[in-house]
């Protein structure tokens, strides 16, 4: 079999960074009201600024196709003939912009001039980026394609604004009762953000430029133990299932806000870290790797709130990063889901400051029913 390189690594921010205090702006006032959570989530999850495919105004400006075949472009910026020989187009993402056709094809529908090729989308969350870049890697890995791209964005912000809940909000107020939407929904408007990512994966490292080695990449799922925690279009019942949203009239879908996104905290806050970064150390052992190895931890966190908590699961596991091996930019990008990873590799990728021989270890947790993604990487 080759081998699989990231040779090129590129990102797409929209528009200007926000900061917190400029957020409501851009996303509204429920009920007109500021929100009564927004300074709990943002002290916790200690994001400074993030993106949106939006103007003040409430105008989009960009699909999460768009963004994510922007990012792609930026691979071949120097270079723009050489998109013509990708023949693979592997594209995650959490939030697409329709449920039909897939994600993959509508990107490649921005792309016109990489002719006929074959295209994958991944389905997921934060995971689905991580998913689109094994299928890209193994592909290059059994010589099924020669050049391929594999990508990961979101465009969350429209199930943020204000206007997501309006219907909602009114329901309570004619049923006479506190006119604000439950924590589990306003949470996560001060979390997200808009964004993509990309990688050129070669079955040759780059002659002119690092390239990163992509040495494994393993996921696990515990959704055979566990129920949802992050979730959209259902409603999670009492029992831990999900009713999906072909099951509510159009009415409850508006009263109920079923396509806003919802995270059980609690369960989040006792699962995320446990369950994949416990799991972790039998990896390692499986791939004959010790922390010891590695000289660069990414590991894709919603709030730096979950920083302590890897820490502590780490340490107790036998496997500790020390603090200067860490690298993250969430205050500076914001989560960005599954493209979250993609612009923590492309910083570090592009920053001038790796040696050959360095080994970056890539943790991806998703909470959606806890799955995990891991995988490392060696520069040359």
């Amino acid at each position: 079999m080759s081998e699989a390189y990231i040779t090129r690594a590129a990102k797409f921010l929209p528009n200007e960074s926000v900061p917190n205090e400029e957020m409501e702006q851009y996303l509204g006032f429920i009920n007109g009201k500021p929100s009564k959570s927004k300074s709990i989530v943002l002290r916790n999850n200690r994001i400074k600024s993030r993106y949106y495919a939006y103007t003040r105004d409430g105008e989009p400006t960009h699909t999460n196709a768009e963004m994510a075949a922007l990012a792609v472009k930026g691979l071949f910026a120097s270079d723009p003939e050489k998109i013509k020989n990708v023949d693979l187009l592997s594209c995650g993402t959490s939030s697409p912009d329709q449920i039909m056709p897939s994600h993959g094809v509508m990107i490649h529908g921005w792309l016109p001039e990489t002719g006929m090729i074959e295209v994958v989308s991944p389905s997921g969350v934060c995971c689905a980026g991580m998913h689109a870049l094994k299928y890209a890697y193994m592909s290059i890995k059994l010589k099924d394609k020669k050049m391929a791209v594999a990508a990961a964005s979101e465009r969350f912000s429209p199930s943020l604004r204000a206007g997501q809940f309006e219907e909602e909000v009114q329901q309570l107020i004619r049923l006479e009762q506190n006119p604000y939407v439950s924590f589990d929904k306003d949470f996560l408007r001060w979390m997200l953000s808009d964004g993509a990512g990309a990688f050129l994966i070669e079955g040759e490292p780059n002659p002119n430029g690092p390239s990163l080695k992509i040495e494994w990449i393993e996921g696990c799922s515990f959704a055979n133990e566990e129920e949802a925690c992050m979730y959209m279009g259902a409603h999670k019942q009492e029992d831990g299932t999900l009713k999906s949203y072909k099951d509510f009239s159009n009415e409850e879908i508006l009263e109920k806000s079923i396509f806003s996104i919802k995270q059980d905290v609690k369960l989040l806050s006792e699962k995320i870290v446990k369950l994949g970064f416990s799991n972790l150390k039998s990896i390692l052992d499986e791939k004959g790797v010790t922390m010891d190895d590695v000289d660069y931890f990414l590991p894709h966190i919603s709030s730096y709130f979950f920083e302590s908590k890897i820490e502590d699961t780490l340490n107790e596991n036998g496997i500790p990063v020390p603090k200067e091996k860490w690298f993250t930019n969430l205050a500076s990008a914001g989560n960005v889901g599954a493209a979250s990873i993609y612009m923590m590799v492309e910083e570090l990728f592009n920053c001038g400051l790796l040696k050959k021989g360095e080994k970056i270890l890539l943790a991806v947790p998703e909470s959606s029913r806890f799955s995990y993604m891991f995988c490392l990487l060696t520069v040359c």
